[in-house]
């Protein structure tokens, strides 16, 4: 299998501003889910470079994959669970009492992932610049 860990970082950057994009224009719950994707993608784009397979969807469990021992920054792995919270919660309306998404995730909740999924983003390049 090829090495593309540059496509996955790319695409994360791409899903990022999309994130920013769909928070601009009224879709605060589908900017969260993409920004959980950009930075699921950001680290997956590690293990690529890796030459490693990555299986799943948690930023937080993929984020604890990276380090053998288990030494992930405390505050990146709150980040990176705040996040997995989006990849379904987003998009389905039984992830909610009643309702859909939209009536229950706003702006901030938007912002909070894009600044989360960023420095994950940021994260990940600094690892694939030092491998």
């Amino acid at each position: 299998m090829p090495e593309r860990s540059a496509d996955w970082i790319e695409q994360s950057k791409r899903d990022l501003q999309m994130a920013g994009e769909a928070a601009a224009t009224g879709f605060p719950e589908w900017a969260c889910f993409i920004a959980q994707q950009a930075a699921e993608k950001a680290i997956k784009a590690v293990y690529q470079r890796r030459g490693e397979v990555a299986m799943g969807n948690s930023v937080g469990t993929l984020l604890q994959g990276l380090f053998g021992d288990g030494n992930v920054p405390t505050a990146l792995l709150k980040v990176a669970r705040n996040l997995d919270r989006w990849y379904i919660q987003a998009r389905y309306p039984d992830g909610f009492p009643q309702g859909k998404p939209g009536d229950y995730v706003d702006r901030e909740d938007a912002e909070d992932a894009i600044s989360g999924a960023g420095r994950i983003l940021q994260f990940c390049k600094g690892l694939l610049a030092g491998h």
